[in-house]
C-alpha cells in the first residue's frame, strides 16, 4: 500500500508492505491519514515487497509544495478524491506492476513449464510474503470476522479449520493480538 499522513509537522508518503502479524498504530491527534492498498500481487519494483514486511516502510521524500520524490521525477500529491488517478500514472509509468500469475498460484495452479519452487519464489516477490504465510493470515481473519460476528469459540475452530481452541486462541493472538474471548466480546480492532 501507499499511504500519505499530512499533520502540522509536513506531509509523510509510506510505501508499506504486508504484516505478518497483529500490529498497533498510533494516530496522532490533528494528523489526516489515507492511502491506497493494492490488490494482491501488485507492487512497485522499486520497492519489493520482501524488503518491506512488518513495518519496515520506505519513507519518500517531499518536496516543498506538498509533492512527492519517486523515481527522480517530482509527484503531484494526490488527495482522496484523485488518488485512482495517481495509481493510473504509476502504472502508465511503469512504476507499479501486477503480476498476473499471483492469483493462479494463489489458488494453486500455475503453469506447467513452472516448477513449484519458482512459483513460490514468484509469488513472494510479488506478494512479499509466502502462500503458506498469506494462507495463515486469511485463515486468522477469517476466525476472528466469525468471532467478532458473535459465534461460538467451538463453531469458529470447526469452522475455521483449526485442530483445536488452543490452535485457534495462539492464531487469535498472532494474527490480532487478541484472545477470541476478547473478539467476542467486542473488543474494538481493524482489520485490513
Amino acid at each position: 500500500m501507499i499511504a500519505f499522513a499530512r499533520g502540522d509537522d509536513g506531509l509523510t508518503v509510506h510505501v508499506r508492505g504486508p504484516e505478518t502479524r497483529g500490529t498497533s498504530l498510533t494516530c496522532p491527534e490533528g494528523w489526516e491519514f489515507f492511502g491506497v492498498e493494492f490488490r494482491l500481487g501488485a507492487y512497485l519494483p522499486l520497492y519489493p515487497p520482501t524488503g518491506l514486511t512488518d513495518l519496515r516502510d520506505a519513507l519518500l521524500p517531499t518536496l516543498p509544495g506538498g509533492r512527492i520524490l519517486l523515481d527522480n521525477r517530482d509527484w503531484e500529491m494526490p488527495t482522496e478524491q484523485n488518488i485512482d488517478v495517481f495509481v493510473d500514472r504509476l502504472v502508465r509509468a511503469g512504476l507499479l506492476y501486477f503480476d498476473p500469475l499471483v492469483d493462479e498460484i494463489r489458488h494453486g495452479e500455475r503453469p506447467r513449464a513452472m516448477s513449484e519452487r519458482i512459483a513460490q519464489i514468484r509469488f513472494r516477490r510479488a506478494v512479499g510474503i509466502s502462500h503458506r504465510k498469506l494462507a495463515s493470515i486469511e485463515q486468522a481473519r477469517h476466525a476472528a470476522q466469525l468471532l467478532r460476528a458473535g459465534r461460538s469459540i467451538a463453531d469458529v475452530v470447526t469452522a475455521g479449520g483449526y485442530y483445536d481452541q488452543s490452535q485457534l486462541a495462539r492464531a487469535m493472538r498472532w494474527a490480532t493480538g487478541h484472545t477470541p474471548g476478547e473478539l467476542r466480546s467486542g473488543i474494538p480492532f481493524l482489520a485490513l
